[in-house]
């Protein structure tokens, strides 16, 4: 059973914003444009972004510019996958395992190793990312603190109304279905406190927005 990390710190469980002061990684955002028309992309990156954002403010010990950056790319690579395998590999069976999820890991290690450098990051700060996106669908365990953020701001995004509009249709569930499926399967994956907190406020959220026992 996983440890959930606790914070002491406030946890945001408003509705997801974008974060003010993240014009940063403006550079590196339109560095990858190409990459975000692939599986939604242009959606799941910048949500997920905003809540690895939040997860960082409660995690202060957390180095947030490596986390920022590998949220940012980590599903880069499903740019480089037969497009027509993302959802029959990806999302059926046992998915979980589906070698296009190792394929899209590699794919995103590459991309990150040519954007990263022209921007300015040095190679020690590229294989921290790297080392993140290499395994964040497939390995079974974290194994850092930055690690454990971008995991869960990549499970995040699907607590949304968005998530759920584009996920369940990937999965091919209605709504409704989805939700059981959140509840159930992804909640018990999150590996800090924070998350689960922002997790079960932004479900009830959805629920009631998407009439969820209505329409089951």
């Amino acid at each position: 059973m996983t440890m959930t990390l606790q914070t002491i710190h406030p946890v945001d469980t408003t509705p997801i914003v974008a974060s003010s002061g993240s014009e940063d990684l403006d550079p590196l955002w339109r560095a990858i444009v190409d990459e975000s028309r692939a599986r939604g992309n242009d959606i799941h990156l910048p949500i997920s972004f905003a809540y690895a954002e939040r997860l960082c403010d409660a995690y202060p010990d957390a180095d947030a510019l490596v986390v920022r950056v590998a949220i940012l790319l980590h599903d880069t690579g499903w740019a480089r996958v037969d497009e027509s395998r993302i959802i029959s590999e990806g999302f059926a069976g046992d998915w979980r395992t589906a070698d296009v999820r190792f394929e899209h890991e590699r794919h995103g290690c590459d991309i990150a190793r040519e954007v990263l450098p022209p921007l300015g990051f040095d190679a020690e700060f590229v294989g921290r990312v790297t080392a993140i996106i290499d395994g964040h669908d497939t390995r079974p365990q974290s194994h850092s603190i930055e690690d454990s953020l971008v995991r869960d701001a990549d499970r995040l995004w699907r607590f949304t109304p968005a998530g759920i509009a584009l996920a369940s249709g990937w999965f091919r569930l209605t709504p409704a279905e989805y939700v059981r499926r959140l509840r159930a399967e992804i909640v018990p994956e999150l590996l800090t406190q924070a998350a689960v907190e922002m997790a079960e406020a932004e479900l009830s959220r959805s629920e009631a927005l998407l009439k969820t026992e209505q329409l089951s």
